[in-house]
């Protein structure tokens, strides 16, 4: 696998982690729909949450949160539209965004975009 592919596994286990000590409860992980994927599924109180994980070994570059642009939350948004017909759900969802900044072997910082959009 390749390295870049290593490090986006170990920070969406980061992000489960991290949203598993706020309480949340995961309900998913990379679930398909077609082409579009969702990172994580999570229940927070009553709300559906659908959690976008973005993973940098450090911020030189760009800030991982600034990678998601308008294609990606069309891609989010109609994943999740599938998503909660699939389930026949009919309650609060929303997106949020989780941002993971090191290494593994390393303790991670961790961003988190409660409603990002």
């Amino acid at each position: 696998m390749a390295e870049h592919n290593d490090l986006g596994k170990w920070g969406e286990q980061m992000a489960v982690d991290y949203l598993l000590h706020k309480g949340y409860q995961i309900l998913e992980r990379d679930w398909k729909s077609g082409h579009r994927d969702l990172d994580i599924i999570a229940l927070d109180g009553d709300t559906v949450v659908f959690v976008e994980v973005k993973t940098r070994s450090n911020r030189l570059f760009t800030d991982p949160v600034d990678a998601v642009g308008y294609q990606k939350i069309r891609h989010l948004q109609l994943a999740a539209n599938h998503y909660v017909k699939y389930r026949h759900f009919d309650g609060e969802i929303r997106f949020d965004i989780v941002s993971v900044i090191g290494s593994v072997g390393m303790e991670p910082e961790i961003e988190h975009i409660v409603d990002a959009f």
